[in-house]
């Protein structure tokens, strides 16, 4: 390489998923030249379901006229705004200023990076949850801020413990980073926790930042943070169109908060994109405008593949909640789990349970040791797969833990 990295480039690696779907990738190569199927990947959250067919129809009709495809406004269109205000309204029961208070987002996932460089500074800290998702801890380091851990822990429901949090040193926290629906344990939001979250970030001055993505999934009862009261002094939303509505690639996502804040994050943002293309801007709102039966249809579905992904956790001896939320199932490794070696003792429990797995099996379950310390002992099932192929992921590992008489070796090992 002619130059040096930048060296806040040195605090990141890259994607724990872009570097194993590398791996994947070849092992299915492989695979294929020997005549075997190839690895069935239950790893990532990427709805396999098709979007609403009125956001597909409207994608191709705004695509087809010539108009549509020039620049767009950094803001987004109003009737996109205006169709995220009616979207809170209606379900979440928050009233939202369009002009003002929602900026769409190229994917909720952008907006993290965009949050953390618009209010964070060099040495600024920042409370992430352990476990979360780990573009919270990789966007801290890229904006060269001191991330924070909190804990999230089974026995609390993974919900915040505020009791430790309050005896924390607090002294530089900017931002918090929250998650409910949470990804990856579960656990479902409540008011209460909403209530608390809004209380803390307001009384120490703590802009709480709310990921909430998941809201409608195996959930019926979607919550904003910002429907507690006075939440917008200290609180945003991040929210996407990915999992509720089948439309992962699409890349459509927002953010709530006050106006103040909102005209920071667009400082960022006018510096680094031209706007959404006018026909996605056309389909979300017609994808924005679905009724209660879609959620309805969509989380019947999930409901089904839940009970299926149990029975793989069942099958490899993890432990696991029946009623969670989100798109995920969350599964503990005991001590003495048959797919564990004392031998690897360098190794998570979650990430030999994934390993004897995918090279065992050729099934590729995520370990939780990428989501945090306190995920080390769990995997992480993606629902985003059919019921058949969840069915014959259970067969794979049922077999294999039949050749190997229950032992944790495999050929690969």
């Amino acid at each position: 390489m002619i130059i040096r990295p930048a060296k806040r480039t040195g605090s990141v690696q890259e994607y724990y998923f872009s570097r194993k779907l590398k791996e994947i990738d070849r092992m299915n190569a492989g695979r294929k030249a020997a005549g075997q199927d190839g690895i069935i990947n239950l790893g990532i959250g990427a709805p396999d379901g098709m979007p609403p067919a009125e956001a597909v129809k409207a994608l191709a009709e705004a695509a087809s006229q010539p108009g549509n495809h020039a620049y767009q406004s950094y803001t987004g269109i109003p009737q996109l705004r205006q169709a995220f205000a009616d979207w809170y309204a209606r379900y979440y029961g928050v009233g939202l200023d369009p002009a003002k208070e929602i900026q769409p987002l190229v994917g909720s996932k952008e907006g993290i990076l965009l949050i953390s460089l618009a209010f964070l500074d060099k040495g600024d800290k920042v409370l992430v949850p352990d476990p979360g998702y780990p573009t919270y801890s990789s966007a801290t380091a890229l904006a060269e801020a001191e991330l924070v851990p909190y804990d999230l822990m089974p026995d609390n429901g993974w919900q915040p413990d505020f009791d430790a949090l309050e005896k924390m040193d607090l002294t530089g926290v900017k931002i918090m980073w929250t998650n409910y629906p949470n990804m990856p344990t579960g656990a479902a939001a409540t008011v209460e926790l909403y209530s608390r979250l809004a209380d803390f970030g307001r009384r120490h001055g703590i802009l709480v930042c709310n990921d909430n993505p998941y809201s409608f999934i195996l959930n019926d009862n979607p919550l904003s943070i910002l429907s507690v009261p006075g939440a917008k002094e200290c609180c945003l939303e991040l929210n996407s169109l990915s999992k509720a509505h089948n439309m992962s690639g699409w890349r459509i996502g927002m953010v709530a908060a006050d106006a103040d804040i909102i005209a920071q994050i667009l400082k960022v943002k006018s510096q680094m994109d031209s706007g959404m293309f006018k026909p996605l801007q056309l389909a979300a709102i017609a994808a924005l405008g679905q009724g209660p039966e879609w959620f309805g249809a969509l989380n019947e579905e999930y409901r089904r593949r839940r009970v299926l992904a149990g029975r793989i956790f069942d099958i490899i001896g993890a432990d696991y909640d029946r009623n969670s939320s989100g798109m995920f199932l969350w599964g503990r490794i005991a001590p003495g789990n048959r797919f564990l070696d004392a031998a690897e003792s360098g190794l998570s429990s979650g990430e030999q349970v994934s390993d004897r797995i995918l090279y065992g099996a050729g099934v590729f379950i995520t370990p939780g040791f990428i989501f945090g310390r306190n995920g080390r002992d769990y995997v992480r099932i993606s629902l985003c797969a059919k019921p058949e192929i969840l069915e014959e992921s259970a067969r794979k590992i049922s077999e294999l833990i039949s050749e190997t008489g229950g032992s944790s070796r495999t050929a690969n090992s």
